[in-house]
């Protein structure tokens, strides 16, 4: 039996991989910092609390070393650097970065995207050879690209498998991007407003398409960058309709052109050009197939955000999606653009 330890092991993707490591037969310690434990996982799961802030708290988690360490939440410099301090106890490591890495031939990046055609125009798919970000601490993006290049200079030490995840989603989510589309269901909002014609594309990423690149990645040390993608990128109409068939819901479509006026149109998923990954390597690499598509998913998640969203308002549920969304549902906006139409 090999020993893997998780860091952030009670996140939205912790607690699936967790579980995908224990039925593959790693003895498995789960760190959080509330040093929970998920239902679903075996007994004899160890749990840790401690927050990976805490240099010492690391290490003693880590203890004696262990053969992988899977690492939910690093970001920037100092925690590849933490990390790769812990080369001589750990074997290799599976890290979380972001597609948001990714830089378009022109400079444009998800940082620009505000600016007046500053959105970027990737190739589709977009591959691992693609050109990223420069790295530094002004955004998410530059930190995750700052914790790639310091991992990825630090392979002879310790091996690291960087999976480059899409737009993540499942139960325990923080800004789960169908609450947008669930949350109008449940409002009886039968109309709703889809810029660009409805045909944006945000590649998502399920959890369990996620945890299985991390079982494939453990036993198989090595310094890589891998893209973490669900098979299909379903368009912004697709989604919502396939979330309307979940909920027993008919909604009308009505399609914009051009790009939202004044917030209407928008939703999370809303982009002018594609965002779409290729998964090539993954599949050359480690054998990787998918083990979830995009809508079958989606019971899990709507069912998970109902109850969340129970007798709540949406901002206390999910605070963090208001404040990365602003005002999602806007209903007196909308019912006035109608209402000029």
């Amino acid at each position: 039996m090999t020993h893997a330890v998780v860091l952030g092991a009670t996140g939205q993707i912790g607690r699936v991989a967790v579980a995908a490591l224990a039925r593959d037969g790693w003895a498995v310690t789960a760190v959080s910092r509330g040093g929970d434990r998920d239902a679903r996982w075996p007994g004899d799961v160890r749990v840790v609390r401690a927050d990976r802030e805490d240099d010492g708290a690391l290490s003693e988690a880590v203890g004696e070393g262990c053969d992988v360490l899977v690492d939910m939440v690093a970001y920037g410099e100092r925690h590849a650097r933490q990390l790769v301090s812990l080369a001589g106890r750990v074997g290799s490591a599976v890290v979380i970065s972001s597609v948001s890495v990714y830089e378009d031939d022109k400079g444009r990046t998800f940082d620009t995207q505000g600016e007046p055609g500053g959105f970027p125009e990737y190739p589709v798919p977009i591959t691992e050879a693609q050109r990223t970000i420069r790295p530094g601490d002004a955004s998410y993006s530059t930190g995750k690209a700052a914790l790639e290049r310091e991992l990825l200079a630090a392979g002879d030490r310790l091996p690291a498998t960087l999976l480059r995840a899409g737009a993540i989603h499942g139960p325990y989510c923080r800004t789960p991007r169908e609450l947008y589309f669930v949350k109008r269901n449940l409002d009886g909002r039968r109309r709703r407003v889809l810029a660009y014609g409805g045909a944006s594309r945000f590649h998502p990423a399920s959890v369990r398409n996620i945890a299985e690149l991390i079982r494939l990645a453990a036993p198989r040390p090595g310094t890589r960058v891998l893209n973490a993608v669900d098979p299909d990128a379903p368009t912004v109409a697709e989604i919502a309709a396939a979330i309307d068939a979940v909920m027993g819901v008919e909604t009308e479509d009505v399609l914009m052109d051009g790009p939202p006026v004044d917030g209407v149109g928008e939703t999370p998923w809303t982009t002018p050009a594609p965002v779409v990954c290729d998964m090539s390597a993954a599949e050359d690499q480690l054998g990787y197939r998918p083990v979830a598509r995009y809508a079958d998913t989606l019971p899990e998640t709507v069912a998970f955000l109902e109850e969340r969203l129970a007798g709540r308002d949406w901002r206390e549920a999910y605070p963090k999606m208001a404040t990365a969304y602003g005002n999602l549902f806007d209903y007196a906006a909308e019912d006035a653009w109608f209402e000029r139409r």
